[in-house]
């Protein structure tokens, strides 16, 4: 057997190659690992900001079109993704270039590590602080735990999944209604004329800018289901309705405590194990996903499978963990605003040349320069224009500079 060979038959996740009928998956293992991904404590906590600055029917108007727009967005790449059977980086190669797909996979891989850093000392901080542990060995045994599941791969992402979602979706409902009773029900609960008021815009900009970077992952997770139809509604009712839900847990919360942090939040309710429980799985199964997808970003640059890169990268992640979140949160954030652009490159190259990816052997050209020059200006609109909802600027830029590319393109071709 030859090298390749043997390296692509221990490439269990399929990391370098398309997903096969063997591996694919039914809806509920899809469901779980996408729900697990959009329950995170910082949706949570963007909505406490929600339920502090908005009054009751502002709140569920952001929250409606935000996660809606979130919905179609993913619900494309997932669709992709099934399609395909190719994760994310893997489809960049046909929009961006062989060679050009390294910068939209580096770009991805350095934020989801050092998001999984951030994570890994979100969890261990407040925890050692509450129980008198020391952090740093905290970080150590959650960096680790958190790397192994990963390794581990889909199916362990879908096994956690199915223990975290209930257990997060029961404390959010206690919770939830602890707040509602504390204030005589739910018409109570938000203040009509919030003394700290988020505009409309803002508001948006919280729900959507909290998980499209996030979101474009998708792929990576959905080309596993048997269906489109499963790619599809699993995602939608994972960025839709589960970061709803997610949304509105954190701002009956931050509505009636007037503190957006979650396991502040939970900490005041007197619920502190249920805190330590759901603030774990929270950041679990997100981080699980983070580092999922930047262990297959890492394998499209080196052509090594995905499971040593996502030894690497967490071993990375959780060494600078304590560094990441004191000092680069800011800097991941810009970075963050970067990898929308990405899919949408992705998204409007494979409706507009969907042969490409039928044709078996079909071979990219090296660099696409229209990708990388419309994830630039889609990056740059996010950051300057001042107009609007900036993750929407992003997106519409990024779509209409590639869009105009991509047709000059195949006019020359």
């Amino acid at each position: 057997m030859s090298e390749l060979t043997s390296k692509k038959a221990a490439d269990t996740e399929h990391s370098l190659s398309a997903v096969d009928a063997a591996s694919r998956q039914g809806f509920w293992a899809v469901l779980v690992v996408m729900v697990g991904f959009t329950f995170f404590s910082p949706s949570m906590t963007a909505g406490g900001n929600l339920g502090i600055g908005l009054n009751m029917r502002d709140f569920f108007i952001a929250m409606i079109l935000g996660n809606a727009f979130l919905g179609v967005y993913t619900g494309a790449l997932a669709y992709i993704g099934q399609s395909t059977g190719l994760t994310l980086d893997l489809l960049a190669r046909y929009s961006f270039g062989e060679k050009g797909s390294y910068l939209s996979s580096a770009l991805i891989s350095f934020t989801q590590i050092g998001w999984f850093g951030v994570g890994v000392a979100m969890f261990a901080l407040p925890v050692g602080k509450l129980l008198n542990i020391n952090p740093i060995l905290l970080i150590v045994i959650t960096g680790i735990l958190m790397t192994a599941t990963a390794y581990y791969g889909i199916k362990a992402l879908a096994i956690l999944g199915s223990i975290a979602v209930p257990l997060i979706a029961i404390l959010g409902i206690y919770s939830v209604n602890y707040g509602i009773n504390l204030v005589n029900g739910f018409g109570n609960v938000f203040a009509e004329t919030p003394s700290a008021p988020l505009t409309m815009a803002a508001a948006l900009s919280i729900v959507i800018g909290s998980f499209v970077s996030g979101g474009t992952g998708t792929p990576n997770f959905t080309r596993f289901s048997k269906t489109s139809k499963i790619a599809v509604w699993a995602t939608v009712i994972a960025f839709f309705i589960g970061n709803s839900i997610m949304f509105i847990f954190g701002a009956v919360g931050g509505a009636v405590t007037g503190t957006p942090d979650i396991f502040d939040i939970l900490i005041t309710q007197g619920l502190m194990i249920p805190a330590i429980i759901v603030l774990g799985l929270n950041i679990w199964t997100t981080n699980n996903n983070a580092l999922y997808t930047a262990g297959l970003g890492l394998a499209n640059i080196t052509n090594i499978p995905m499971k040593p890169m996502v030894l690497v990268g967490g071993g990375i992640g959780t060494i600078a963990a304590l560094w990441l979140y004191n000092n680069f949160v800011s800097y991941l954030s810009l970075l963050g605003g970067m990898i929308p652009p990405v899919g949408v490159v992705i998204i409007i190259h494979f409706f507009m040349n969907r042969k490409q990816y039928e044709t078996e052997g079909f071979k990219p050209k090296s660099v696409n320069t229209g990708a990388i020059l419309a994830v630039v200006a889609g990056a740059l609109a996010g950051i300057f224009i001042k107009w609007g909802v900036p993750p929407v600027n992003s997106l519409v830029v990024s779509a209409v500079v590639f869009f105009i590319a991509e047709t000059l393109n195949k006019k020359r071709a």
